[in-house]
């Protein structure tokens, strides 16, 4: 048996609900992450599918360690992330990458798109020298289906699918073994949303990644993932492939959002 790339066991995160300015007192909390388990295999595409506020997003900001769980695990590697220091969580993150849901906010809008694809460079000088850093850029952009010569152009300049481009480009320039796709496609159109997915696909075949793919379109999420987890209020309501999610759900919540 393959071990897996990434573990998530009983992982909870709950958010205080407090009352008052001066003395703060904390009436409840929201249960956003509700003991959340699963397992992704190296290659895989685990796909998380939920409706708006079931705690999706709030999982994948667990997951690249951008917040820390109130309880609960999370292994990458067989090492715990949690009793990784700041040096080695530094380069832990090199493996782990994330692609955002809006491809226009999540760019800086005053940065080209050389130095937005060649930023992560700065941060891990060892990964490309110095000299090549611009070659490896315009590599990354071909790679995206983008022209190369267009580094020095804005994100304003380009098409929401194009922006989204440049965002995966940014999450492929450490060669991660892992990508977060958080709503990666919600924001594009239709027809611009089936060419990310391919895109997707290829890339991973490609460089052998491995994705969290996290939405709420249920065909968006059949066509990519090798398994399909159901998330709801917090809580992962049925794991299994497309055959038994799609064609014999046994949740009454994933068969309503069927």
């Amino acid at each position: 048996m393959t071990e897996p790339i990434l573990q998530v066991k009983d992982v909870v995160k709950h958010y205080p609900l407090t009352r008052g300015i001066i003395f703060k007192k904390q009436i409840g909390q929201v249960r956003a992450v509700d003991g959340v388990s699963f397992d992704v295999l190296p290659g895989e595409t685990l796909g998380i599918v939920g409706e708006s506020g079931c705690g999706k997003s709030t999982l994948a900001r667990l997951v690249m360690k951008l917040e820390d769980p109130t309880s609960g695990e999370i292994w990458f590697e067989g090492e715990d992330m949690a009793r990784l220091g700041p040096k080695a969580m530094r380069a832990k993150r090199r493996d782990i990458q994330i692609v955002l849901q809006d491809p226009y906010t999540s760019l800086n809008p005053r940065m080209t798109v050389g130095d937005i694809v060649g930023e992560p460079f700065e941060i891990h000088p060892s990964v490309v020298p110095k000299g090549g850093r611009k070659k490896a850029v315009q590599d990354l952009l071909d790679v995206v289906g983008l022209n190369p010569e267009h580094i020095n152009r804005y994100p304003h300049q380009f098409s929401g699918g194009q922006r989204q481009r440049i965002g995966i480009a940014r999450g492929l320039a450490l060669k991660p073994k892992i990508i977060v796709c958080d709503e990666p496609v919600s924001a594009l159109d239709v027809s611009v949303q089936a060419q990310v997915i391919n895109l997707f696909e290829s890339l991973q075949s490609e460089f052998n990644l491995t994705y969290l793919f996290i939405a709420h379109d249920l065909s968006v999420v059949r066509h990519i993932s090798d398994r399909v987890a159901v998330m709801y209020l917090g809580k992962i309501a049925e794991v299994g492939d497309e055959a038994s999610i799609y064609e014999h759900p046994a949740h009454p919540y994933t068969q309503a959002l069927l």
